[in-house]
Formats: C-alpha cells, sequence, structure tokens
C-alpha cells in the first residue's frame, strides 16, 4: 500500500517525529511519501537524504484552495492509496483535495488540542461535510478523544485511542551516583546539584517563562537547583530577557537544538513540563523512560501519563508558585525522585512502547 505522510512541515516537533518514526518503520511493508503543507524542516531535509520523496507544497495564508490542488495533484500523480494526515489543518487539506480528484481515505491523527479549546460550530459543520465512510480517526489520548467528541462533533465509535510511543532500547536509567557527565563540568554544575531539564520548542504555548519564574521563586532555598531549556523557537529572545531580568545566568541554561537528547536525560534529575496546553506529550515519555520523576501542569492528556504522586507532581498551568514548590519537594527528597523514577519506567513499559503503538497502526491500515 502506498501511503502519504501529510503535515504541517518535517520540523522537530511531537507530530512531526512520529510521522518520520512511522514512515521509517513502515518503509519495509508499505511505500511511504510525505507531503508538507507549509516547509520542509529538518526532519524533512534528512528524509530526502535517505531517499524518501517529500513534497513541499507551498500553502499560502487563508483557505489555500491552490495547495488543495497541488495536493490533489500529487496524491493522484504518486498513486497514493491512503493519506495519513497530523493535525486538523492536514486533515482538512486531505479532505478537501478530494474535491479535486484525489478521492482517497485519511486516517487523521489528532496530537494535541487548540489553547484555547473551545467548541467550534463551523468546525463541526466542516467536520461532517469532510468526513466520508471509509475515513478513521486516531487521538493519541483519551483526554484528546474527548475533545474531538465535545468540541469538534466527531462521532465516537470513528475515533480510536493510540498512544504515542517511543523506542525504550534508545532510553535508558542511570543512577545518581554515576550521573557525572561532561556537559554538568561544561556548564558548571556540580555533582550533588539538582537538575531539571525542559524539553520543548520554545513557543508561547510551553510557556517557558512560568518555568524560569518557578526557578527564581525556589531562590535561597534551593541554590543548587538548576534548569536545562533544550529547544529553540520564537520565544527564545523573551525567555533569555527573562533570565537576565532575574538574574538567572547561573541557574537557568539555554542549550539550544539538541540532537542528544537521549543522552542528556538519563544525566538530569527532574523532568518539567510548565505548557498551557498539550495532548500526550512524548518528552513526557522519554523522561518517564529514563527514569526521572516529573513535575508537569495538569493539562490535556498530561494526567495519562504522570501519575500524581506516583510518577511525578502535577501543578495548575501558569501557577509559577505551584511549580516551585513540586520542584522543591522533589529537589529535597531523593528517595521519593528514585521512587517516583522506577514507577515511570514500569508505566513507560507497559503502555507507551514503540512496539505497541507501531502494532496499533499496522492493524488500523490494513482495514483499508
Amino acid at each position: 500500500m502506498k501511503i502519504c505522510q501529510l503535515l504541517h512541515a518535517m520540523t522537530t516537533g511531537g507530530a512531526e517525529v512520529l510521522g518520520d518514526r512511522i514512515g521509517r518503520t513502515f518503509a519495509d511493508r508499505h511505500d511511504i511519501v510525505f507531503a508538507c503543507l507549509d516547509g520542509l524542516g529538518e526532519l524533512g531535509e534528512k528524509l530526502r537524504e535517505d531517499g524518501f520523496r517529500v513534497e513541499v507544497l507551498g500553502r499560502g495564508e487563508g483557505i489555500d484552495v491552490g495547495c488543495m490542488r497541488r495536493l490533489s495533484r500529487y496524491i493522484r500523480d504518486q498513486n497514493v492509496d491512503l493519506i495519513h494526515a497530523h493535525q486538523y489543518t492536514p486533515f482538512f487539506y486531505a479532505a478537501a483535495a478530494r474535491l479535486f480528484g484525489a478521492a482517497r481515505p485519511i486516517v487523521f491523527t489528532e496530537h494535541g488540542r487548540f489553547f484555547p479549546d473551545l467548541p467550534s460550530r463551523k468546525r463541526a459543520i466542516f467536520n461532517r461535510l469532510l468526513l466520508r465512510r471509509r475515513d478513521r480517526i486516531v487521538a493519541v489520548g483519551e483526554q484528546v478523544r474527548q475533545a474531538l467528541i465535545r468540541n469538534e462533533s466527531l462521532p465516537p465509535e470513528r475515533i480510536d485511542v493510540i498512544y504515542n510511543g517511543i523506542d525504550l532500547n534508545r532510553y535508558s536509567c542511570i543512577a545518581p551516583e554515576t550521573r557525572e557527565s561532561r556537559l554538568r563540568d561544561e556548564l558548571g554544575i556540580g555533582a550533588d546539584d539538582v537538575v531539571v531539564v525542559q524539553v520543548a520548542r520554545l513557543d508561547s504555548i510551553k510557556d517557558h517563562l512560568t518555568a524560569v519564574r518557578a526557578i527564581k521563586q525556589c531562590g535561597p532555598r534551593c541554590e543548587n537547583l538548576h534548569l536545562l531549556i533544550v529547544g529553540d523557537g520564537p520565544e527564545r529572545p523573551r525567555i533569555e530577557a527573562e533570565i537576565a531580568r532575574l538574574q538567572l545566568g547561573t541557574r537557568v541554561h539555554m542549550l539550544g537544538l539538541r540532537r542528544d537528547v537521549q543522552q542528556i536525560l538519563p544525566k538530569c534529575d527532574l523532568l518539567l513540563v510548565t505548557s498551557l496546553s498539550e495532548g500526550i506529550p512524548l518528552t513526557l515519555i522519554e523522561g518517564m523512560a529514563c527514569g526521572l520523576p516529573c513535575v508537569s501542569t495538569d493539562v490535556g492528556g498530561v494526567r495519562e501519563v504522570v501519575r500524581q504522586d506516583e510518577t511525578g507532581l502535577l501543578c495548575e498551568a501558569g501557577d509559577a508558585s505551584a511549580v516551585a514548590g513540586a520542584l522543591l519537594q522533589l529537589a529535597g527528597d531523593a528517595g521519593l525522585r528514585r521512587s517516583m523514577g522506577q514507577a515511570g519506567r514500569k508505566l513507560v513499559e507497559s503502555r507507551f512502547s514503540e512496539e505497541q503503538m507501531f502494532d496499533q497502526y499496522e492493524k488500523l491500515f490494513a482495514t483499508f
């Protein structure tokens, strides 16, 4: 079967990483091509280098009918059998492309939700008109599924939950006493310091400013607490300005976009997520796979990953004081960190393995 993975752009994000992993893993049993509405991205460049066909459609502002036509032509020229659309806008364009002759079934995977996530009568009408009998919908968590039913008026019987999974062999747990690393030395972080890591695109929806302010509020009560911010994006100048304003340059470290996240995570002590909205964040799963306890805002499907007082601590979004309190609680209790980390690793092994995810997608694709 020829499957087109359709995304906004192949940048480094949860949806894009999943599209990349599905494409590469299924290439030995299906013919996989990619299409990007808005741009190529670093993952797209690597896919091209590795021999995959990646088409950039150059979507314009507003509803771009020309982009719909180009997508329809690409699908027909490539003899695509099935479109796998990641996120709502790619689903919309895949469905609209059928108006121009590309009548192909669609699997629509919803990775996260809008913020604020409110019902839309317009989208509900569009969804009813665009959805066809053979189309299927995948939500990356139960909370995402409920939002699709509640706010998008999509039929419950058409929506499956398939949790995002990771290759557990690529993530290892390292005992705290062996976590000395070159990275810590380069940043001036001591072996006994507590290192919090936040891995996310520097976007306002991830609310890094709350993370920085929480570190400030930890203040003299925990001066050996450091925050590593891994990622890049449009919010970088604001985050750097806030770090400077709060005089946290020696405690908050901007690492930029890194290719060695799998090596960085095991050398840390805590994982932090301060997002205003999420689906099922891959970074939480990856951190827990490395045995890290998590402090996260209680948004979207996070509760399906972080179990309060078992694998981590949950806080209200935007509440820097609550985040600081949770960080201090875990920073001051190595035994609690260890027990939560072990529980998190077990949960990831039971629910969020890549093998389980691929098996569920393969069974879904086989129905077409």
